[in-house]
């Protein structure tokens, strides 16, 4: 199978109804928001995250996506995840997606740890046979031990981050979908998710990475896009690319 991605004309817009004839409201949205506001025939207010973006992913393409607060960066990975149906325009992906977005989504405070992998692993898609299969080796990685019989809600944060990551990182992927590079618990479990993260960046087909830093998307992506007020144009192809390791 070739994995690929292949975007058209794609339009995202989110209406914002009861906002009109607010003034107010309009100026808060246009300062908070990067996308295009307009209004309908209807004189609703529609914010225009996405503006008309096509694009062709490949196999071993590393892309990096730049932009202002609002420029629409996570709107596109949650419509390449399948989280957002396109406005307009048509998206064709060959190959298995794993998203990397809101890692701690899914979760149940009153459920334990080992219940939560449960959950989650059937909500990114996983049967019940191959969660099981994977059940102690997720557990093992989070180092979080008798904590994993115990209730979510008696954890800490960075515990749940730890648990997240576990769970979220332990699936083979053609695409991979991240908004900014992770970082989760303490220096030596750190030390541990860092490596875990780059061997998934190395092995899997095409890695599409939002983020603010222009230095982590130089090293670790081959190619670069620009949103700007959602529409999407290269930068350029990384020059210094050299390695998929982030530091």
């Amino acid at each position: 199978m070739t994995v690929s991605i292949k975007a058209k004309n794609i339009v995202v817009e989110f209406p914002i109804y009861d906002s009109s004839h607010q003034s107010l409201k309009k100026n808060i949205l246009r300062a908070a928001t990067g996308g295009m506001i307009s209004a309908d025939s209807g004189g609703h207010v529609k914010i225009r995250a996405l503006d008309n973006v096509s694009f062709e992913f490949k196999e071993g393409d590393r892309v990096g996506i730049q932009g202002h607060n609002g420029a629409g960066k996570s709107t596109l990975l949650r419509v390449l995840s399948g989280c957002y149906e396109p406005t307009e325009g048509t998206l064709l992906t060959q190959g298995r997606i794993a998203s990397l977005l809101d890692i701690s989504v899914g979760f149940d405070g009153e459920w334990t740890g080992y219940e939560n992998i449960f959950l989650r692993g059937l909500l990114m898609g996983l049967t019940p046979k191959q969660i099981r299969a994977k059940m102690e080796e997720i557990a093992d990685f989070s180092e979080l031990g008798e904590y994993m019989n115990m209730p979510l809600r008696t954890y800490s944060s960075g515990m749940v981050m730890r648990l997240a990551f576990s769970i979220s990182t332990n699936v083979d992927a053609d695409i991979l979908l991240m908004d900014e590079w992770l970082g989760v618990g303490d220096a030596s479990f750190m030390e541990k998710a860092e490596k875990r993260l780059n061997d998934i960046v190395n092995k899997t087909p095409i890695l599409v990475l939002a983020s603010h830093s222009k230095d982590l998307l130089q090293k670790v992506c081959s190619k670069q896009f620009r949103l700007n007020h959602g529409k999407l144009e290269e930068v350029s192809h990384s020059q210094d690319y050299v390695t998929h390791e982030a530091s």
